[in-house]
């Protein structure tokens, strides 16, 4: 023991720690994770999923020989739980599986990697939403939500490139010339650099490869933003060429909520209004919500039949096609009208009808005059910004994968993971179980 510590002690009787006691604990991981410990909901509501399509193909079989894979539910209930707990790396999933308790009860001695669990995140983007659909379906069946409601918001999300990495047309020419150069030069060597280089060869050949590719696609990306790069400046000069990014073709460089510009993508979320769970979800490379509102309207009402009474949004998703698209399907739409304040000070009545405006928008405009309209209105930031606050809690800040598809099925784990903790908050008494029960009962 240190004198120093001798000293600060002095009489004092402390607990000291005995690391060097040889002690025999006959316990299994299940004694050691507490009763009502959440990470048992989890696993309980993953063996409650349809997960036959992760079995399929698998190989080994009872008929045939080869080593066992990682069971699928396992990795699901890894990632659900990792993402509650506001965890989205893949290595430090890894790590937590081999000295963190629940990662390990959810293992239960079943050895994974960060590459396994990497994959499994982005692979099965379509599983994802099907189980979106189907646990919202329950829910509907049962009469438990009936999206009458729906509030429709957007938020923005760091992707996973660099500001630097955006170039202008010339810029990407250069790049893809240097990089096919390098790709030439890596296959020109066909010499066996022996053993113990091989895997780094490869390695190098691949990142190659793949440089290569992101830069192809990033031209492919900025011929269509010059398409409508001419369509916005219609012949005329505009401020700043527009510029693809060679990490991440399909990010866009986007105002953010605290003013500054970085590489971003535009996460939409469709919300039920009494339950106040997603109920629709989206990944797209545009910079504003303007013209997203029908195709998320479209989106809800395909996948579960229901035609809401009501839509509610902010001022950036009023676009005046989309506006009478939802009345014209009997779906009154809760949103301010553009520039209101601005003609209220100027004597003028923004709520009249524009001859050069459809019926369906001056129905629109009629109605945000009247004081009920405005008091349900009210209901919006609860309804369509709970679920992107809660998301951004959970570290849904920045996107980890590359491409709308993955960076898609990243979010939609935080949309199951948010609704499951609502299914599991929400109770029925005339059931007397959870929303959570009643899905997992089904």
């Amino acid at each position: 023991m240190p004198e120093t510590y001798r000293t600060q002690r002095g009489k004092a009787r402390t607990q000291r720690p005995e690391r060097n006691q040889v002690e025999m604990q006959l316990l299994s991981l299940d004694q050691l994770i507490d009763a009502e410990h959440r990470v048992r909901v989890i696993w309980q509501y993953v063996e409650s999923l349809d997960l036959s399509e992760l079995y399929r193909p698998i190989k080994a079989t009872v008929d045939n020989v080869g080593r066992n894979p990682v069971d699928p539910q396992i990795l699901f209930a890894l990632w659900l739980f990792a993402t509650i707990e506001g965890l989205s790396s893949a290595r430090k999933l890894d790590e937590l599986t081999k000295r963190d308790l629940p990662y390990m009860w959810i293992c239960g001695g079943v050895s994974v990697n960060y590459h396994l669990l990497s994959d499994f995140r982005v692979d099965h983007g379509d599983l994802l939403d099907r189980i979106l659909t189907d646990s919202i379906t329950v829910l509907l069946r049962n009469d438990l939500i009936t999206l009458e409601t729906i509030g429709q918001d957007g938020m923005r999300v760091r992707a996973s490139a660099g500001s630097g990495s955006f170039r202008t047309q010339d810029g990407l020419k250069k790049a893809h010339q240097v990089a096919k150069e390098h790709v030439d030069r890596l296959k020109e060597n066909d010499q066996d650099p022996g053993e113990n280089e091989r895997r780094r060869v490869a390695a190098q050949k691949r990142a190659a490869r793949e440089k290569l590719e992101r830069i192809e696609a990033a031209q492919l990306e900025m011929e269509d933003m010059q398409e409508k790069y001419k369509k916005r400046g219609g012949g005329k000069a505009q401020r700043s060429e527009p510029r693809a990014s060679t990490t991440d073709p399909e990010a866009r460089r986007t105002k953010m909520g605290d003013g500054g510009t970085r590489p971003a993508m535009n996460v939409q979320f469709a919300s039920d209004g009494d339950a106040k769970m997603i109920v629709g979800v989206d990944v797209t490379s545009q910079g504003s919500d303007n013209g997203l509102m029908k195709p998320m309207y479209d989106e809800v009402v395909d996948r579960y039949s229901v035609t809401p009474k009501e839509y509610l949004v902010d001022g950036g998703f009023t676009k005046n096609d989309d506006i009478t698209h939802l009345e014209q399907q009997g779906t009154a739409v809760l949103a301010p009208l553009y520039g209101e304040k601005k003609q209220l000070d100027a004597g003028k009545d923004p709520y009249a009808a524009r001859a050069s405006e459809s019926d369906e928008m001056a129905a629109h405009r009629a109605r945000m005059g009247t004081p009920e309209a405005k008091e349900r209105y009210q209901r919006r930031s609860a309804i369509a910004e709970f679920p992107n606050a809660d998301c951004r809690n959970r570290n849904l800040t920045q996107f980890r994968v590359r491409g709308l598809i993955k960076a898609k099925a990243q979010t939609l784990w935080h949309v199951l993971a948010f609704n499951l903790l609502r299914m599991r908050n929400l109770y029925c008494p005339l059931r007397e179980k959870s929303y959570l029960e009643v899905v997992m009962g089904s």
